[in-house]
């Protein structure tokens, strides 16, 4: 029998965070994914959701972890600091780009604040131009996280929530 790794933690209190908030009806979960990379050994984690009342954004929140992390952990390597790379994505539909994009980045940082980057994707279909401009906003801490932030994700769940909001309100 093994130890469980960063990874396997935190994907397991995420992913159990955010389909208790389905239970609750205080999300609704769109899609998951759990892939193992046998190329590479890597192994990502994302699950997809919106709230109930308000389609016009969705979530992602993505977990990463690489061989290097993956075998510094299992083989304890001393000199190694594993962990897992954790981004959030947020995506939605705009009508006008410079304006609701300058929004979405004013939200994005009152929300989420300085440390981290905040960045925005902007595609649309060529020929439904008049459909809107597909916005995907992401946010990426910079650094690997470990089980320290297991009692973080409650809260970067209500974050992520409020996000949603937010951005919903921006395109209505």
């Amino acid at each position: 029998m093994f130890d469980p790794t960063i990874y396997e933690n935190l994907k397991v209190v995420a992913e159990g965070a955010v389909y208790d908030l389905d239970l609750k009806g205080e999300l609704l979960i769109l899609g998951r994914s759990d892939r193992v990379e046998l190329a590479s050994m890597s192994r990502a984690f994302a699950i997809r959701f919106r709230l109930p009342d308000k389609p016009e954004a969705s979530a992602e929140f993505r977990l990463e972890a690489d061989t290097y992390d993956l075998s510094a952990e299992i083989l304890e390597k001393r000199e190694a600091v594993p962990g897992c790379r954790l981004e959030l994505f947020f995506q939605l539909t705009v009508n006008e780009v410079e304006s609701q994009c300058l929004a979405i980045q004013s939200a994005m940082r009152e929300i989420w604040g300085t440390e981290c980057r905040i960045r925005q994707q902007v595609t649309f279909d060529f020929d439904h131009q008049d459909k809107g401009y597909r916005v995907e906003a992401s946010v990426d801490f910079g650094r690997k996280f470990g089980e320290e932030v297991i009692g973080d994700l409650q809260s970067l769940l209500e974050h992520m929530a409020v996000t949603l909001r937010r951005l919903a309100e921006l395109t209505g």
